[in-house]
């Protein structure tokens, strides 16, 4: 008996429409994203597929202003295709605009748990004190995560270490509605964690995620800052007053100089020994010029793109439209498939 064909190779992922795209998102995600894309299109046998999407449905999980997301919505699309994300040659679309996020989340709901949700650590962090007053849509999130990935036979989503349970519970949900439904309406999807992953610390505190919701904007390089903004943040980075060692071991007391090298090895496409091979025993009044350097370099052609696209709203909805068309497209078979195995009847 033949082995079954496997499924074609699917990428998704997506990420909240809130605040400025910055560096830690880049280096973490976006970047490992484009070059996914890229790969998919120079595989040769054209199976492979990537849909990138923005969390517009997510966000409102938290108290938010409604313009403020449209717009967010909007410039979260212009940054992505600034960094690399080709509309032609990856799904690219909001979530609002697919309506089958929503149903199947909906639908998983009655195979999800409350004890599995209630283990959630998002949920905890970000309910904190106040569990009582959190919006049922914070609780139910991780489900609509997991639509976002089943609805779509995800076969693989790049996770990090804080997106690996969200990831588990999705594949939890699935196992347990094939099982109770003799069928196998979804695809268990796997993670992915790109080797090029870089785990970008805050500029102000070297023990903290580089984040856009921390209020000082000191603490992150947006993908939106000029040379002179970079330049400026980079200086003022905390830092300690040894030099650079040449062993990485010698870092890890030193979070904010680990970071900044760590930094520096991931844009410059090396390793943090291979750094400090070049400037060790060099103190930070050397290094930072030249890390500030490598940021402009960098980031300048993405920033400037930004600038050309983010106030083109027709060009942008355009864009979106597109990406949501396909992923409805795409969406609708899964979507079906879950409403016959559920016994619902549909006109």
């Amino acid at each position: 008996m033949a082995s079954p064909t496997p499924r074609p190779m699917r990428v998704v992922s997506g990420i909240q429409p809130t605040g400025s795209l910055h560096l830690g998102n880049y280096l973490g995600a976006i970047r490992n994203w484009v070059a996914m894309q890229d790969g998919m299109a120079t595989s040769g046998d054209g199976a492979g597929q990537c849909l990138f999407f923005l969390a517009d449905l997510h966000a409102i999980s938290m108290p938010h202003d409604p313009a403020g997301l449209a717009s967010a919505t909007r410039e979260m699309a212009a940054a992505l295709v600034a960094c690399g994300i080709d509309p032609h040659r990856s799904v690219l679309f909001n979530q609002a605009q697919v309506p089958a996020h929503a149903e199947l989340q909906w639908l998983l709901t009655g195979t999800a748990r409350m004890g599995w949700l209630s283990r959630m650590t998002q949920f905890k962090d970000k309910s904190g004190k106040n569990r009582e007053g959190a919006s049922v849509a914070l609780f139910t999130y991780p489900v609509l995560q997991a639509a976002d990935v089943l609805l779509y036979q995800a076969t693989h989503v790049p996770v990090g270490d804080d997106q690996k349970q969200h990831l588990e519970l999705a594949r939890d949900i699935a196992q347990k509605f094939n099982s109770d439904y003799n069928c196998e309406v979804f695809t268990l999807p796997e993670p992915i964690v790109p080797p090029g992953a870089a785990r970008i610390m805050s500029l102000r505190d070297g023990s903290a995620k580089m984040s856009k919701s921390d209020p000082s904007d000191m603490s992150r390089i947006n993908l939106s800052d000029d040379a002179d903004a970079i330049m400026q943040k980079v200086r003022k980075a905390k830092t300690d007053p040894a030099p650079l060692p040449d062993n990485p071991t010698e870092l890890a007391s030193r979070p904010e100089a680990a970071n900044l090298v760590g930094i520096y090895a991931a844009l410059a496409g090396t390793s943090v020994e291979a750094v400090l091979g070049q400037f060790a025993g060099q103190g930070f009044g050397a290094f930072k010029p030249a890390l500030g350097d490598l940021l402009v370099a960098t980031l300048a052609p993405i920033a400037q793109r930004f600038r050309d696209l983010k106030d083109d709203r027709p060009a942008l909805d355009a864009i979106l439209a597109a990406g949501s068309a396909k992923a409805r497209e795409l969406a609708a078979p899964t979507l079906a498939a879950a409403y016959d195995a559920l016994g619902l009847v549909r006109g």
